[in-house]
């Protein structure tokens, strides 16, 4: 089981964050430029993830097109967060887009957390 777990939800037609993509690839992704689509964004934080981190950290992608799960609800009712949203053991970010380097700080204090 991982120590860490990172849950990315959005809609599948989502974009991965707020800008669209650029040449500065300041989300620290290359394989996903230029489509700027939440699932390829995800794809590529899940190959940065696991080079980096191996099996401690564990990328899970909620898509909220059809059903939403309860958590996933509370939380649009409460926050009104953007989507992408990223949960870092559950807790809601206030990240708000696909970034391997922000991620990654969320990732580092979580394990030194555990």
């Amino acid at each position: 089981m991982a120590d860490v777990t990172i849950e990315i939800v959005g809609l599948s037609e989502s974009e991965c964050g707020p800008f669209p993509c650029d040449e500065t690839r300041s989300c620290g992704l290359e394989v996903c430029y230029p489509s700027n689509r939440m699932l390829d964004a995800v794809s590529a934080l899940r190959y940065e993830i696991e080079k980096e981190y191996g099996d401690r950290v564990a990328v899970q992608l909620t898509v909220i097109d059809e059903a939403m799960p309860d958590h996933v609800r509370q939380l649009l009712e409460e926050r009104q967060p953007p989507i992408p949203m990223i949960l870092v053991n559950g807790r809601l970010t206030s990240i708000g887009r696909i970034s391997y380097p922000l991620i990654k700080e969320e990732i580092d204090y979580a394990l030194e957390e555990a």
